[in-house]
């Protein structure tokens, strides 16, 4: 019996499939290895970027610190010139005040120099006027400073005229002095010949109860007051008077010491030779007499 000759393995047909099939897993295993290494490629790369973006993101923080830094090192001279500038100024400042406070100080020293030279001429000024009178007076005669010690006592104590006191001073009646030392005391004393004409007809009228027009002329008469119109004028002008109260108390005493009827007193009272009170003054003192 003749035995079977065996084909050899690779005539199977089964052989083939499997080499086709071990090719092909061979197959699929490099690609897939491929694919890994693709992707290990590509992770790498993108970590690679994700380094170098760090690192550049890095950088520029970096770099942003040290502008920041460069900045505030900038800022700081700037704030250093300007806190030298301040001090400057101040400084200058304080400068100024002593120089004004220097130039005060010198104006006040001046100042109280002129004053003290003003009050020193002032003084000096006195002094020799004060010397001046002295000797002036050390010139004048006793007598002549007897009258005028007279005239103003006249003056105070009688409120009398520049013109009374002269005749008062020269008359044989009065003090009977020089009309020269009556000169020198009239042209040396100081009064107020307004005031002692007002004070003249206040007495007038409170003593008296002369009217307005009575007081005048007896102010200026040269047997009166002998006070000048306008001295008179100012007199009557200012004086404080009840002319009706006047009138009234003329009345009662022209009743009581001549015994004069009512129309004898108003005639009396309105006389140019009289009273000289007005027609009303008048009227009213008869219509109020007892």
């Amino acid at each position: 019996m003749e035995e079977k000759v065996k084909k050899p393995i690779f005539k199977k047909w089964w052989f083939w499939v499997i080499v086709v099939l071990v090719i092909g897993a061979v197959g699929a295993n490099m690609d897939e290895d491929d694919t890994a290494a693709d992707n290990e490629v590509e992770s790498v790369q993108a970590e690679n970027e994700n380094d170098n973006d760090d690192s550049a993101d890095q950088s520029e923080e970096d770099d942003s610190t040290e502008d920041s830094k460069d900045e505030e090192e900038n800022e700081e001279p700037e704030e250093t010139e300007e806190a030298d500038a301040s001090d400057d100024a101040e400084e200058s400042t304080e400068a100024e005040d002593d120089t004004d406070s220097e130039q005060t100080e010198t104006a006040n020293t001046s100042n109280d120099s002129e004053e003290s030279a003003d009050d020193g001429a002032d003084e000096d000024s006195e002094e020799v006027e004060e010397v001046e009178e002295q000797n002036t007076e050390d010139d004048v005669p006793t007598e002549y400073i007897s009258a005028l010690n007279s005239a103003e006592s006249y003056s105070d104590l009688m409120d009398m005229s520049k013109a009374g006191i002269f005749d008062q001073l020269t008359s044989e009646y009065g003090d009977q002095f020089p009309e020269e030392a009556a000169q020198y005391a009239i042209d040396n004393m100081e009064a107020d010949w307004n005031q002692n004409a007002l004070s003249s007809a206040e007495s007038y009228s409170d003593l008296m109860h002369m009217s307005k027009a009575g007081i005048y002329d007896q102010l200026i008469s040269e047997y009166g007051g002998q006070f000048t119109t306008e001295e008179a004028q100012y007199a009557i002008d200012n004086i404080q008077a009840d002319w009706n109260a006047n009138a009234l108390e003329s009345a009662k005493s022209y009743q009581e010491t001549m015994d004069m009827s009512h129309e004898a007193i108003r005639d009396q009272l309105s006389s140019d030779y009289g009273g000289q009170f007005t027609q009303e003054e008048a009227d009213y003192a008869v219509e109020n007499l007892d």
